[in-house]
């Protein structure tokens, strides 16, 4: 027959007496016991475990120290070579413009209505990468590891500073212009300071990647530098600057004053040269950046902060045209922007565009608007990196824009204001 009685363990010894060490069970009541009283086989495991888990924090600590050149690599087209690479190029964040636009008191110039959606730019940053980053992040697609001249090129920080802070004061005033025009109201651009962007290369290298004679003015002048006066004479813009040329020939040699950033004021001799695509025009052998400035008819400031560069030019465009035209040109949603804005409307390309996307798709915004002069591989690699719930849309002109906000169910806005 079947045992049907209970099967208990016996009681505990009384007090004082030996402990429990072994305790014949049977069946359900055994296994119990075998999870409950270790043996000195499972002991032995507990050691090794420990060293282990010590071990690999001791090693996740370790990667995240070292930099990540000690095993990343990029190719370098310049060189032909493969490069360390320190660095990488990640996404920032994606935030409201409206928050950073200020209008003045406009009553009675222009009517203003504060959009209910917002239009968000986007940021990248490229900081200094460790072992453990690089482990981590080299499949993502958002991530792209940099060397050293891909982050900085040949400036030094306080050209790539100036640079940057011009490219987006440049940006900002570009952006009013388009925009008020857009909407009908009367604008001016006015000339600004003579601004050097980058010396003029004579004899490039074959395959272009290379400048194997600069123009002679490369002695003395940098770039970042801002030409106060040539000759003796003051200058408005390089409109000027032309004008105060005239007459001389290559070779001729010219004092000028400049103002350098960090060193000041300096007075330095420039030798003119001939054009590498005009050779009868004489230069003086720089590429300036454009400096010009909007007159508004009224107050208005775009709070850059410390963004620099020209990426954000077409949201700031249609952040204005929101502002000050009726109806939501968003539909009263989000909708991210990147794109440099020219004069003309055109909108150019930018820079860490599989970066912004996954800034973007991270904010949860799910339109994201790009310049349609992007590679197509740059577009590819930003759709797979933002994911399938983000729809990127390129777009060549300010009107392409306006029209695909439309599509997606934004307010027209008027061809001219009234």
């Amino acid at each position: 027959m079947t045992d049907t009685r209970p099967q208990t363990l016996p009681p505990p010894p009384p007090s004082g007496g030996a402990p429990l060490t072994h305790v014949e069970t049977t069946g359900e009541a055994a296994d119990r016991v075998g999870l409950t009283v270790g043996s000195s086989r499972h002991r032995l495991w507990t050691f090794p475990l420990v060293a282990v888990s010590f071990l690999v924090l001791a090693c996740i600590a370790v990667f995240a120290v070292l930099p990540s050149d000690w095993v990343a690599e990029e190719y370098n087209a310049r060189v032909d070579e493969m490069q360390p690479a320190p660095y990488a190029r990640v996404p920032a964040s994606a935030q409201p413009v409206t928050d950073r636009i200020a209008v003045g008191q406009i009553d009675d110039v222009a009517p203003q209505y504060p959009p209910e959606g917002d239009f968000y730019f986007v940021t990248i940053t490229e900081p200094s990468q460790s072992i453990l980053s690089w482990l981590v992040g080299r499949n993502d697609p958002a991530i792209q590891f940099l060397t050293e001249e891909a982050k900085y090129g040949f400036q030094t920080p306080q050209q790539r500073r100036t640079f940057a802070l011009e490219q987006m004061r440049t940006s900002e005033q570009v952006a009013q212009f388009v925009a008020l025009q857009r909407l009908g109201y009367d604008v001016e651009l006015v000339l600004g300071d003579v601004l050097i962007q980058d010396m003029v290369c004579l004899v490039p290298s074959e395959d272009g990647l290379e400048c194997l004679e600069w123009s002679p003015s490369d002695e003395v002048l940098d770039p970042g530098d801002r030409i106060l006066e040539v000759d003796g004479e003051p200058i408005d813009g390089v409109e000027d600057l032309s004008r105060l040329l005239e007459g001389l020939e290559p070779g001729d040699t010219v004092p000028m004053l400049i103002e350098r950033p960090g060193d000041g004021e300096i007075e330095v001799d420039v030798e003119l040269t001939s054009s590498p695509e005009e050779p009868d025009r004489t230069i003086v052998g720089f590429y300036p950046f454009d400096t010009r400035r909007v007159e508004l008819p009224f107050e208005l400031d775009i709070d850059t902060g410390t963004i620099g560069g020209p990426s954000a030019g077409l949201a700031f465009t249609l952040t204005l045209i929101d502002e000050l035209s009726e109806g939501e040109l968003t539909g009263g949603g989000r909708v991210a922007v990147t794109g440099t804005i020219e004069l003309d409307g055109s909108v150019g390309a930018i820079g860490g565009l599989r970066q912004k996307a996954s800034a973007v798709a991270q904010t949860g915004v799910e339109l994201f608007i790009v310049p349609a002069s992007q590679s197509d591989e740059d577009i590819e690699a930003a759709r797979e990196s933002g994911g399938d719930g983000l729809t990127i849309v390129p777009v060549a002109t300010l009107d392409e824009a306006l029209e695909v906000l439309a599509e997606y169910g934004g307010d027209p806005i008027p061809a001219v204001a009234s």
